[in-house]
């Protein structure tokens, strides 16, 4: 991307990855009504018309696919002329028993787990640096500090997430900051009574407790919050 502006007067502009439905929506639903203007990715026709709704722009692909990531960022700039905030969600990885997973079913869970983080920074921190100011927030999972057998590639992969979230976050500090949330149970999807009575706040998290979250991680209520893989799971992990 060439066009970088150093405007502060506009609008905070956030990029939001798979963004049609679940926790992704919901954080970009969250921001757009406290007045950030959205730049939505995900694969299917709902990103483009959510970003309809919140007045933003969309861009429809797979956060594997470079050339989409690409677009995304450039269309950010092309529209507001900066970018000041990065979500990084993504879908879920193949599970099973990890001796059984092939090894097309690992490096499909590093593309999206890792490299579409990796690949992102590099086209979104250039225009925070410029701007003097940034913060990167990703989605994780409880998995990376509490391994699950049932989800070895998620476990695996999402624990180097919080390695790369406490480099990146030396390497641009002071300026930029780069957190994590690690969800346990959130109701966009549904979790059975065994699951719930493991969690001792006695239900799943709502997708707009993960939203607030992630808006505070945005804000500079967080200004010295940086490095952090910050569990939200009603006190599952314990």
């Amino acid at each position: 991307m060439s066009v970088i502006s150093t405007d502060t007067s506009a609008a905070r502009v956030v990029l939001v990855t798979a963004a049609s439905q679940g926790i992704g929506a919901g954080v970009a639903r969250h921001l757009a009504s406290r007045g950030w203007s959205v730049a939505l990715l995900a694969r299917s026709a709902g990103a483009e018309s959510l970003a309809s709704e919140l007045g933003g722009v969309a861009v429809r692909g797979s956060i594997t696919d470079a050339a989409a990531l690409e677009q995304l960022a450039e269309r950010a700039v092309a529209r507001w002329g900066r970018i000041d905030a990065v979500v990084n969600n993504t879908g879920h990885p193949a599970k099973g028993d990890p001796l059984a997973l092939t090894d097309a079913q690992w490096e499909d869970g590093y593309h999206l787990i890792l490299e579409s983080v990796f690949r992102l920074a590099r086209l979104t921190v250039p225009v925070m640096e410029r701007q003097g100011a940034g913060a990167i927030v990703t989605i994780s999972s409880y998995a990376a500090v509490r391994p699950d057998a049932t989800r070895p590639v998620s476990s695996v992969f999402r624990a180097a997430l919080s390695a790369w979230t406490r480099l990146m976050a030396e390497r641009l500090a002071p300026r930029i900051r780069v957190n994590s949330l690690l969800p346990g149970f959130v109701d966009t999807h549904p979790v059975d009574p065994a699951t719930v009575a493991t969690i001792p706040a006695g239900r799943p998290a709502r997708a707009g407790e993960i939203a607030t979250a992630v808006e505070f991680l945005l804000s500079d209520n967080a200004s010295y919050i940086t490095g952090q893989n910050i569990v939200i799971d009603g006190g599952m992990v314990r």
